[in-house]
């Protein structure tokens, strides 16, 4: 039990969605045998409905193939069904006008033409309603059931059944095929739709890191550009004037080197501005971004008082396990916990999507993390906990003291 829980868990939501579909799909033909094909048992002599239980099984055995070929086409698995749709289709007719067949033989016998009724509207209800998996317009999938229904109604009048009894069940094919088809399209467009918002979900992610990779590029393109411009120039006038030699064109060098330094200064004002973050803002936003996404996120502590250099190495821890549960886990809570003792400050961030391990659990996430966290004398230790579990726990020493809310 706890392998099949492990499997079910380690799988992402769009996995889980497109696993639940498919074993609907799979108890309909399921469904199809027992409440068609073995309730004939109860109408009918054995042999009878031996026969017609055959009948049933093989048309559910077939319903399970096609429904299983069509969600891989509407994935982008495989190319569309179509041989199987009408192979399908003719299967249905088959199935259902054979057990019309059998009542023939057992003339004046109500319980053998109850049997064989039932047979034949079950089997053209279910093969109408899950041939709509194989197209992908609804209005065609909609035509399609409206044709089965009156063709069980053109082939039901020549075997003598009454005009109303034929418009029951050309009614009772319209009505159940009908239901069926709209639970295949709605289950289709569900499954369709998880996939697209967790591809939107991973699209948003990177676009984020993309933005912020331009805003890096856009300020060091402000910082540099100028500079850089202005040093051409003036290494261009230097070596006129050095070919002239001309005193200036020292001038012109030394003027250059200042260039260049304030540039490198300014160049690693930059940087350090890109790599110190804001503990209190990583947060405020990881719980916004987690909220968002339908994960319960509960953030405890206070970051008021903690040295910049502190903040800004468990600002990244913040920052790199968010984007890992969003990305990589499939969690339902997550609880990020910030508090001081001893002299030293703890973060804790622990989820219950196991899959949410940073890079798997030992990639360059982790050790990226590390290394930010050694340059303030830190540590941090990751791994499993329980079942399903997983938690990240950095600590760094207090220079002085500070203001942190346990």
């Amino acid at each position: 039990m706890g392998n099949r829980n492990g499997w079910w868990r380690r799988k992402s939501t769009p996995a889980k969605v497109d696993t639940y579909t498919r074993w609907s799909f799979h108890s309909f033909s399921v469904a199809e045998l027992t409440l068609i094909g073995l309730s004939t048992f109860a109408q009918g002599d054995a042999a009878l409905a031996g026969w017609l239980t055959a009948l049933v099984l093989a048309h559910a055995v077939f319903s399970a193939v096609f429904a299983s070929r069509a969600l891989d086409w509407t994935r982008g698995l495989r190319p569309q069904p179509v041989r199987l749709l009408w192979a399908y289709g003719a299967i249905t007719v088959v199935v259902a006008v054979a057990a019309l067949g059998f009542q023939e033989y057992r003339p004046g016998d109500d319980h053998a033409v109850s049997a064989a009724g039932t047979v034949f509207s079950g089997v053209v209800i279910f093969g109408a309603g899950m041939m709509t998996l194989g197209v992908r317009d609804r209005r065609r999938g909609l035509a399609l059931v409206a044709g089965f229904a009156v063709g069980a109604g053109l082939v039901v009048l020549p075997l003598g059944v009454p005009g109303p009894a034929a418009l029951i069940s050309v009614l009772a094919v319209l009505f159940g095929a009908g239901f069926l088809a709209f639970t295949c399209m709605f289950s289709v467009w569900l499954l369709n739709a998880v996939y697209e918002l967790d591809t939107a979900r991973e699209t948003r992610a990177r676009l984020a890191v993309a933005e912020e990779r331009l805003r890096f590029g856009r300020d060091l393109h402000d910082v540099l550009g100028r500079n850089l411009s202005v040093i051409a120039l003036k290494s261009e006038l230097a070596v006129q004037l050095a070919r002239r030699e001309r005193p200036e064109a020292v001038e012109q060098m030394i003027e250059v080197q200042r260039i260049a330094g304030e540039s490198q200064r300014e160049v690693r004002a930059v940087v350090r501005g890109y790599r110190d973050a804001d503990l209190a803002v990583e947060l405020t936003g990881a719980q916004g971004v987690l909220t968002a996404a339908g994960i319960d996120c509960e953030v405890a502590g206070e970051a008021t008082g903690l040295p910049a250099e502190v903040q800004s190495a468990l600002a990244w821890v913040v920052r790199e396990a968010t984007t890992n549960v969003l990305r990589h886990g499939n969690a339902g809570r997550c609880r990020v916990r910030l508090g001081a003792r001893d002299g030293r400050v703890t973060l804790t961030v622990e989820n219950d999507g196991r899959s949410g391990t940073p890079d798997g659990g030992g990639g360059s996430g982790l050790a990226g993390l590390r290394e930010r966290l050694a340059a303030v004398d830190g540590t941090l230790e990751a791994g499993a906990v329980g079942k399903d579990g997983f938690r990240l726990v950095a600590e760094v020493p207090l220079a002085s003291e500070s203001g942190v809310t346990r």
